[in-house]
């Protein structure tokens, strides 16, 4: 686990069952696994800060999985 902050847009997948995700300016794709409902907004830009999480299991094949500590609409 580490700790990490970046700026980035949310972004809905319609891959599987569907999931939200977080595409950070530089690229990286984060999977959220705590967002909270109003960031659940397709385009909607955030600064988010975290904790990178080693040992979550799921089906969706995309995204670094990360636990969202403090998250700004900007």
């Amino acid at each position: 686990m580490s700790q990490i902050n970046f700026t980035g847009k949310v972004v809905y997948k319609n891959i599987e069952m569907g999931f939200w995700g977080i595409e950070a300016h530089n690229g990286q794709q984060w999977l959220p696994i705590n967002l909270p409902s109003r960031l659940e907004k397709e385009g909607l830009e955030v600064e988010i800060s975290g904790n990178t999480v080693d040992d979550f299991f799921s089906t969706i094949m995309w995204g670094t999985p990360i636990e969202i500590t403090n998250y700004k609409i900007v």
